[in-house]
């Protein structure tokens, strides 16, 4: 797989993912900080991108209106980054059995401590 991981994430992210076999950009990297939600979709689309956020408000209604895409990463709480990379890293390892995440997303919350899990289509 092919990520780019948002600014709002650190720039850790992509080691993680790299260590893991994938490709992995940040958007500070590309040149692309600083720009807005919606200017950063054609890129990501183009490049088939599985996008890493946790802006997800913007980017669940932005990847919905997407007929086809390579999915998105949603780390849900606000954490440093050691946290961040470990919430990442069991992202990774559910891909590993699973790599297919076309019109998919992947959400990671912590509740109680614990790590959760979710996934579903999008769009619907």
């Amino acid at each position: 797989m092919k990520f780019l991981v948002d600014e709002c994430l650190h720039t850790s992210l992509v080691a993680v993912a790299q260590h893991h076999g994938h490709d992995c950009f940040h958007v500070n990297w590309l040149g692309l900080s600083g720009e807005t939600d919606w200017d950063l979709m054609p890129r990501i689309v183009a490049e088939d991108f599985t996008f890493v956020t946790n802006n997800a408000r913007d980017f669940r209604k932005l990847h919905a209106r997407e007929d086809l895409h390579a999915g998105l990463v949603i780390i849900v709480p606000q954490v440093l980054p050691v946290q961040q990379r470990e919430l990442f890293a069991l992202v990774l390892q559910e891909l590993a059995d699973s790599p297919d995440l076309v019109n998919e997303v992947i959400e990671i919350a912590l509740e109680e401590g614990e790590a959760l899990l979710t996934r579903y289509a999008l769009p619907e």
